[in-house]
């Protein structure tokens, strides 16, 4: 029993380590691999039994993922992400201008949809945008990255994190809602003001030489039919449906069609990303079957019930060693022990979303955004996103902690 035990805790502290790192050294693994890989230890070590970690896997988050995912690619098949970030940015006469419509975009769109789809279409856009404008892309990169983390911050469906959180913790939609998207707009307007600050030369007031007027093409029939299932969804969101079954239901909606063939959609589903989530839901059941998992969740519990502001830096800190959706999934079982813990979600969807944006590191939604314009480039170095990185995390933590404590949750 001791050796099992020990096994058991050699592997969870591996899995983890590649979770944290992202690969291991000589091999070819990404996180998703790395847990699948630790998930076959834990079972065939005994750890978990097949039906302990086929029913450790929480379908109904695994669901809405899915079902954005789909709502999402259709839109993006669609023109939509184009559409409104030409049209937005047309508007722009100064840097200043430019650079607030970018974050603004980015916020509102994140807020609605997967904040990785967000930057992922947009992120070539805004390079072509200041290209076409004799402007440096990088302030505006960083820019749209960090909107996107800190405007997904202001619903349930904006990122995977909150997703979970809302599937777990049953906190109606709209509730979610007016809790976190006054820090997403505080959070946006700290990102101006940063940025400003940090590249005065770039953003000096000064007319822009010429107006934005690329071309690009829309698909209309599936555009009108991508805009009636969001509005569908949005209704039934702050109607008080269940956020699973509305975007099941939006996703489905859109699978029947004439015109646009299932596997193009299937080709561009994340599916290591669905993989990831089922497997670190098996290793964090296995985790809880441990000792060190039954103190993990007592601490845990403890801090959330302590204060907000513990609650926040622990939050932040274990966002960046593990990243965010892990952490939240270790958490997850000590704040939900608690006797009222609607609050305690609420930081937490708050403080390991706004805790991405600390390095380039921090959120795949940067890391797309770094990669995508390398290819295209133009570099956005560790460095120079640090520089805005670290005030716009600890001015938006800031932000959200004081907002929390003034609501009285």
């Amino acid at each position: 029993m001791r050796w099992q035990n020990l096994s058991t805790l050699v592997i969870l502290s591996l899995t983890l380590f590649g979770i944290a790192v992202g690969r291991f050294p000589v091999l070819r693994m990404n996180r998703a691999t790395i847990v699948i890989v630790g998930t076959a230890l834990l079972v065939f070590s005994g750890a978990l039994s097949p039906d302990q970690a086929w029913n450790a896997i929480d379908y109904r988050t695994i669901l809405l993922i899915f079902s954005m995912m789909i709502l999402n690619i259709n839109l993006g098949l669609a023109g939509f992400f184009k559409a409104v970030t030409l049209k937005v940015t047309h508007w722009a006469r100064t840097p200043g201008q430019l650079l607030g419509l970018v974050i603004v975009t980015s916020g509102l769109l994140s807020a609605f949809f997967l904040n990785d789809t967000v930057v992922l279409m947009m992120t070539p856009l805004v390079i072509e945008i200041c290209r076409h404008m004799n402007r440096d892309p990088v302030p505006y990169l960083i820019g749209l990255a960090a909107s996107a983390n800190i405007g997904s911050a202001a619903t349930m469906i904006g990122n995977p994190q909150n997703m979970l959180i809302g599937v777990t913790s049953g906190i109606p939609f709209f509730t979610f809602f007016t809790r976190l998207a006054p820090v997403s707009v505080a959070g946006m307007m700290i990102i101006w003001i940063i940025l400003k600050f940090l590249y005065p030369c770039e953003l000096k007031k000064e007319r822009l030489q010429s107006a934005v007027d690329l071309k690009f093409r829309i698909y209309r029939p599936l555009l009108h039919k991508c805009l009636i299932a969001i509005g569908l969804l949005l209704a039934a969101l702050f109607a008080g449906l269940s956020i699973v079954l509305a975007a099941f239901g939006a996703a489905s909606f859109l699978l029947v069609t004439r015109r646009l063939k299932p596997r193009r959609v299937f080709h561009e589903i994340d599916w290591s990303l669905l993989v990831f989530f089922s497997g670190l839901f098996i290793i964090t059941r296995c985790m809880e079957n441990t000792g060190v998992g039954m103190k993990l969740v007592k601490s845990i519990g403890d801090i959330a019930h302590s204060s907000v502001l513990c609650l926040t830096v622990v939050s932040t800190l274990l966002s960046n060693v593990i990243s965010n959706v892990p952490a939240v999934i270790l958490m997850r079982p000590g704040i939900a022990s608690l006797a009222n813990p609607d609050r305690a979600w609420i930081v937490l969807a708050m403080a390991t979303t706004l805790a991405g944006n600390l390095t380039l590191l921090g959120s795949v939604a940067n890391l797309i955004v770094a990669e995508s314009a390398e290819k295209r480039g133009v570099r956005l170095t560790f460095n120079a996103y640090l520089k805005a990185g670290i005030p716009i995390t600890l001015l938006s933590l800031a932000a959200g902690v004081l907002w929390i404590l003034i609501i009285r949750i």
